[in-house]
């Protein structure tokens, strides 16, 4: 049986800035576990802590350009540009000029499994 959902679910983001999350599909916006797909909407000088994530995490740049840094290089992803971060790698997002970006995680975000590093 399909199921559908009349929009997504806002989140509040971690990390500095007024950074939009909107959850079409994820543990918040439709219980599900398997993935989540959230659409952000990130403003110039957006960061957040380091994480080491226990899911997979694919990300497609819709507008600007997002940097993805990790323990061993630096990336400037920009629109039409795609990276995916594999589970348990370091990892640290920011928008220096802001972005706008789709995020697909396998299995879904949870607070419990992100692994923020601590401020």
């Amino acid at each position: 049986m399909a199921n559908f959902y009349k929009g997504p679910t806002v989140i509040q983001a971690a990390g500095t800035g007024n950074k939009i999350i909107n959850e079409f599909f994820g543990l918040v916006n439709s219980g599900t576990k398997e993935v989540s797909v959230a659409h952000m909407i990130s403003p110039p000088g957006w960061s957040e802590p380091g994480q080491r994530p226990e899911f997979n995490e694919y990300t497609v740049v819709l507008k600007g350009k997002l940097k993805v840094e990790t323990l061993k290089e630096e990336f400037i992803v920009s629109e039409g540009q795609a990276i995916l971060a594999p589970e348990n790698e370091w990892i640290r997002y920011s928008t220096p000029e802001g972005a706008e970006y789709i995020a697909v995680c396998v299995p879904a975000f949870s607070i419990d499994s992100v692994h923020r590093d601590k401020a």
